[in-house]
């Protein structure tokens, strides 16, 4: 061969052994994508082009917001579909499907309901999941589906947008999830063991079985006015009123005996001190004129009671893993987390009507041993300013003292002591309401079925063991130097090493840690202002 033919033949080999390289390395990289799909977002071998999603987003004139979550979601599945394989539909699609057929059942919320992926299901369901689409419907109906996922997960996991929750006096911040990584969940996993993934608290599904089961109790039609003979019944008594007691109570599962008889039992006394528990009344086993009252409260009050406070529990946020305080306004309580988990409880008094404790969060920061009151200005015009008038030493038997004056208001304070009426030590967590939490010299109120009567601020029925549990990972502060400072006379602040949430929050239904559902009582009105919204 000659030396010119022998280099363009080498010439030649070199470039079909690029060429040969560049395939392998093309073909490479379209093996490594779809092995990345595979493992990461149930491949299903269908893909589309972009130009077709901002195509569907500008047709349906997509929010800005929701349009960003179509195109994360997409771009993440290198625009590979999320609901139809070649020969059908998904088996997740089923799985949200069904998931929002039930919500929408429990919920009453008929506004992201469907009819054409209605019509699409059940073709899907009657043909083995296959379904007559040629190309250009499929991709609409593939579009379609995820736009409905994005429609229900904002209102089953975040609540009505149209319920402003300033108007309804919740300062709590709406909870936000991240919508894109729950449906690449709910893909991957096939729709499977959502509860996992899914971004509800735990009280929010179990108050939801709840719901279920008294919308049940309501279509059989059994829930009706019990009228009494008598003001109160008690063991020992007979009525034919008690044969009605005994059935409603059968129906709320109260009461487990079979006995149907005019007899007031011990069998009957035990599910009445169980439906006092649950309604947080003193469990005395006795059914006077307030236990009757909420027996005959309609079932459709309580249905809706669980509705409102379903919705208030999505717009909470998520169950936090660390260290939090939750106080429930209207069952009087001070609930103690730690690392996520429940440690224990604590009766507390809040404010009483007119004089709201606000629904907020907030971060605890401070423990503050022997406080000062710092008179709040209301409270020195209205009560002390008064009573200065009337006696020239009122002050001086409060232990108070006039810090300065001006305004026409004097600033007024109260000294550390056994009567401070902020007792021995305040837990403070910056706020704009100027609401702490507080030990109290009146320990009289915390045995009140009915615990609000502060000024908006919340006293604490055990305030030695939150300082205790607060200050538990600093060695130094031993209990006995916690009493010490508390009784000391001298104003101590102490820093905590890391800040711990505060939840105020506004539930009148929930579920225990025995699985029972609660119901308390509406004290500052936020029910009925929002039942006049949501039941119009």
């Amino acid at each position: 061969m000659k030396p010119k033919s022998i280099i363009i033949f080498c010439v030649t080999l070199i470039l079909i052994g690029i060429a040969c390289h560049q395939f392998a390395s093309n073909n490479q990289t379209i093996q490594s994508r779809d092995t990345s799909i595979k493992k990461n977002n149930s491949f299903t071998g269908l893909f589309f082009d972009s130009l077709a999603l901002e195509n569907f987003i500008e047709s349906q004139q997509i929010q800005d917001s929701v349009a960003n979550e179509f195109r994360n979601f997409y771009n993440g599945r290198n625009y590979q579909y999320a609901w139809f394989f070649p020969d059908g539909l998904a088996e997740q699609a089923h799985s949200f499907w069904n998931m929002q057929s039930d919500y929408i059942s429990y919920s009453g919320d008929s506004s992201i309901y469907n009819v054409f992926l209605q019509k699409l299901m059940d073709a899907a369901v009657a043909n083995n999941d296959s379904v007559n689409l040629n190309d250009n419907q499929r991709l609409s109906a593939e579009l379609s589906l995820t736009q409905q996922f994005f429609k229900y997960a904002s209102n089953a996991y975040q609540g009505d947008k149209q319920l402003n929750t300033d108007d309804l006096q919740w300062f709590i911040p709406r909870k936000k999830i991240n919508m894109v990584s729950f449906l690449d969940s709910l893909v991957y996993n096939k729709g499977k063991n959502v509860d996992e993934y899914e971004p509800a608290n735990k009280q929010y599904n179990l108050l939801k079985d709840y719901l279920v089961k008294y919308s049940k109790l309501e279509k059989q039609d059994e829930w009706t006015t019990i009228t009494s003979d008598q003001k109160k019944f008690e063991n020992g008594s007979r009525s034919p009123a008690i044969v009605k007691i005994k059935k409603r109570l059968t129906l709320t599962g109260d009461y487990k005996a079979a006995d149907t008889t005019t007899l007031f039992t011990d069998s009957l006394q035990m599910a009445v001190k169980n439906f006092q528990k649950r309604y947080g009344m003193k469990e005395d086993g006795v059914i006077g004129p307030g236990v009757l009252k909420e027996l005959n409260q309609p079932i459709r009050f309580r249905i809706q009671q669980i509705l409102i406070n379903l919705e208030r529990i999505r717009w909470a946020p998520e169950e936090s893993k660390k260290d939090y305080l939750l106080v429930n306004i209207p069952s009087f309580k001070l609930y103690v987390y730690e690392d996520g988990k429940y440690n224990f409880d604590m009766n507390v008094v809040v404010g009483k009507a007119g004089h709201n404790t606000v629904v907020f969060s907030g971060n605890l920061k401070y423990v503050v041993f022997s406080p000062y009151w710092s008179v709040p200005s209301s409270i020195v015009k209205n009560e002390i300013m008064p009573g200065m008038r009337r006696n020239p030493n009122y002050l001086a038997r409060r232990n108070m003292e006039i810090v300065s004056r001006g305004g026409g208001v004097p600033v007024i304070r109260q000294r550390p002591g056994a009567y401070n009426s902020l007792g021995k030590v305040k837990f403070l967590f910056p706020n704009n309401y100027n609401i702490y939490l507080h030990d109290t010299p009146s320990k009289g109120l915390f045995s009140e079925d009915s615990r609000a009567f502060s000024h908006g601020c919340i006293r604490l029925g055990e305030p030695a063991r939150l300082a205790q549990f607060l200050l538990r990972g600093d060695t130094t502060w031993t209990d006995e130097k916690i009493q010490k400072a508390m009784n000391s006379g001298k104003e101590q602040y102490v820093t905590l090493k890391e800040p711990v949430q505060v939840f105020i929050g506004y539930f009148t239904a929930f579920v225990d840690r025995e699985g029972q559902i609660n119901f308390r009582n509406d004290v500052y009105g936020h029910d009925e202002r929002m039942r006049k919204m949501m039941f119009k």
